[in-house]
């Protein structure tokens, strides 16, 4: 059955006269008359019975009409959100994060999310690995990865989207905690380090070996952990001091002071599939960018990595 007869039926039965609904119809009445009568034939029921100078549905048009007003709002409510959907302000968005991005902006950027795409189905999974969360947008598993390390493969594109300092965290009471300046890297072989495992965030180790080689210094190990809370627990212990983003300042765990790293940085960068064509990841990377670090807003290629130098390191976590 024709949807435009179904809304020609209401149209009578609200009008309560052909003519009445011709004219909102922008229809003929002949033609309108017609198309009655024809479904009238087609169902083998009178709709419509004369009631004084208007038409009244009877018991079988008045059924219809409920039906037909369902019907038309339902079809209605589907073409909305195909369009919603075609704008990327509906549908079902999977992102993947690390523990300091949640800790830093995207909290706040989430929220926002939250505000500007009320219907979208935001679902979000927080990771420990780097090499895990660039897999999983490759494989589908993720739509849009917020990381540090993004894996180097041609299928992906690695947006930099948030600088900022890479911070000592010490022990409130090491006489390094005390310092008013940010600490320089020689200041990593004067305390042992709380890290992570190898075999838990393999690049975020050997980023952190590396700035102690850079800066000259053989690291030495305090301890191990295996998520942040967990770091910063061992740091207030004693253990060492733990290199990670300054947006853990934010847990403000007792007992451990911070301390900025001279000259050194971290990236967030936004990972999606270079052929993605969801509109919805569109629109969320539009949001997100919008409040993109000023120091962060251009696109690294994602078959190099990210820069090597200090001021510019890529951190997990």
């Amino acid at each position: 059955m024709d949807l435009r007869v179904l809304g020609y039926v209401v149209a009578v039965a609200e009008e309560g006269s052909v003519s009445g609904a011709a004219r909102r119809l922008h229809l003929t009445q002949p033609t309108l008359s017609r198309q009655l009568r024809e479904l009238e034939r087609q169902l083998g029921v009178e709709l419509f019975t004369r009631e004084g100078r208007g038409l009244a549905p009877t018991a079988a048009g008045e059924a219809l009409v409920w039906r037909a007003a369902t019907v038309l709002a339902e079809a209605e409510g589907a073409l909305e959100d195909v369009r919603l959907a075609a704008q990327g302000l509906t549908g079902r968005l999977t992102v993947t994060f690390a523990g300091s991005g949640i800790n830093g902006p995207l909290g706040g950027a989430l929220g926002r999310v939250r505000r500007e795409l009320p219907r979208v189905d935001l679902r979000l999974e927080e990771s420990f690995n780097d090499a895990e969360m660039s897999a999983g947008v490759l494989d589908g598993r993720f739509d849009v990865a917020v990381q540090r390390l993004p894996m180097r493969d041609a299928r992906l594109t690695a947006q930099a989207w948030w600088r900022e300092p890479l911070t000592l965290f010490l022990p409130a009471g090491h006489p390094l905690a005390h310092a008013p300046e940010p600490a320089p890297l020689s200041t990593l072989g004067r305390i042992p380090l709380v890290i992570w495992p190898r075999d838990v965030s393999s690049r975020s180790y050997d980023e952190i070996i590396a700035l102690c080689h850079q800066a000259g210094i053989v690291p030495r190990i305090g301890a191990e952990g295996r998520s942040v809370q967990t770091l910063l627990a061992l740091v207030a212990a004693g253990f060492g001091a733990a290199v990670l983003a300054d947006s853990h300042r934010a847990l403000r765990r007792v007992g451990v002071a911070a301390r900025p790293l001279a000259d050194t940085s971290t990236t967030l960068y936004l990972v999606w599939r270079a052929a993605d064509t969801n509109p919805l990841v569109n629109r969320f990377r539009d949001v997100l960018t919008t409040l993109a670090h000023p120091t962060a807003t251009s696109t690294a290629s994602p078959t190099a990595p990210p820069p090597s130098r200090a001021g510019n390191r890529g951190w997990s976590g």
